[in-house]
């Protein structure tokens, strides 16, 4: 354990590069998957830069908890199954299987916990009406609405206008054309469920919880009324966790998060990797062709905050960088790991820190310890 300091890190909502200085108990929460697919490299680019970053605070000597939800009842999910002819969670089931197949290969940290919001119906049911009692939502013909209006900090993390609010909200699953609502940036705490979708017993009528109603619940039951760090890709900033953010403290009164931080989007064909647009290259394929730890080294070449473009390239150079680091055998050097240490701290630096493990590998200094820190393992079991 070495303690520096103090890690500075991008706050997404501050737009700056700013200290991140918790106390021994650091709480994060990070939006895990809808398991209605594999996992892609964006996923894996997401979940890696907040492994990396809980490995450096563990390595100062804080206790981490990470949360990461599974969002098994949503509409890509329903759809998917509807189209495949199976039950929602089945198909959720196994993905989830696949996921963690995936993450346990690229050496990821266990979490924390990984809550289903399915497990959580009667909490958001019970938050939901929290919400209302507070004067912070409405009911319209069955489904249950946040009332924007009535939370002046609406825009607090994305710092967006109303009319790009209203474009990403058209494009991700906002619904800005609903009747029902009063403003068109209105979200759904609770709506009616289809003739073939899930649904339980609430005072509003059957149905099934929105989106961002789920993430909130989970993050403040497992890890309370604040959360030291919150993020995801860079995607969700709007709308998903403005408003989870505007939920949560219009009933709680109380800052939800400390500090927000977003992975940037990998992208494939000159657009971003999804689901939706099917342009995906899957862990789990890949896993076929190499090491897993060459996945790793290849997303760890670049910065989490800098969107880039997946090509053949990336993996060919992970190839080789895996190659020389074995060679360049086991052994320490407490100079290089500092120094990867140092560059982790300057907002997860790891594209400085695979530079400064080139240098010592190929002068032939340790550098065991500082692929430690990145969680890398050379050892032929990853064969």
């Amino acid at each position: 354990m070495t303690v520096a300091g103090p890690m500075r890190l991008y706050d997404t909502a501050r737009r700056s590069v700013v200290p991140f200085t918790p106390g021994h108990l650091v709480t994060m929460y990070t939006c895990g998957i809808t398991p209605y697919d594999a996992t892609h490299l964006g996923h894996a680019a997401t979940y890696l830069t907040y492994d990396v970053l809980q490995r450096r605070l563990r390595d100062l000597g804080h206790e981490t908890r990470c949360v990461r939800n599974i969002t098994d009842v949503d509409d890509d999910l329903l759809r998917k199954a509807r189209e495949v002819g199976v039950h929602y969670l089945d198909l959720a089931a196994t993905e989830v299987d696949r996921f963690d197949a995936d993450m346990a290969a690229l050496g990821m940290l266990e979490v924390y916990s990984e809550p289903r919001a399915t497990s959580a119906i009667p909490d958001i049911r019970r938050f939901i009406g929290e919400i209302l009692d507070a004067g912070h939502g409405y009911e319209a013909h069955g489904a249950v609405y946040f009332d924007v209006s009535s939370y002046p900090n609406f825009g607090q993390i994305s710092h967006l206008d109303r009319a790009t609010m209203l474009e990403l909200a058209a494009q991700r699953g906002g619904n800005p054309d609903d009747p029902n609502k009063r403003d068109p940036l209105d979200f759904v705490l609770w709506q009616p469920s289809l003739a073939d979708e899930p649904s339980w017993d609430s005072r509003w009528g059957p149905g099934r919880p929105g989106w961002h109603v789920e993430c909130s619940t989970l993050a403040m039951r497992d890890l309370g009324d604040t959360i030291d760090l919150h993020g995801g890709g860079a995607d969700l900033i709007f709308p998903h966790h403005e408003c989870e953010a505007a939920q949560s403290e219009s009933v709680t009164g109380k800052p939800f998060v400390r500090h927000w931080l977003h992975q940037a989007m990998v992208r494939m064909d000159g657009e971003k990797m999804s689901k939706s647009l099917g342009n995906l290259v899957f862990v789990s394929e890949l896993r076929k062709q190499v090491d897993p730890m060459v996945i790793r080294i290849a997303l760890l070449g670049r910065h989490y905050r800098q969107e880039w473009e997946w090509t053949d390239g990336d993996l060919e150079g992970a190839v080789e960088r895996f190659d020389r680091w074995r060679s360049a055998g086991a052994g320490s050097d407490d100079t290089i790991t500092d120094a990867v240490r140092g560059a982790l701290d300057d907002d997860l630096d790891t594209v400085t820190a695979l530079e400064v493990i080139d240098g010592a590998a190929a002068a032939s200094k340790g550098i065991a310890d500082a692929l430690a820190l990145l969680g890398v393992d050379l050892s032929e079991q990853n064969r």
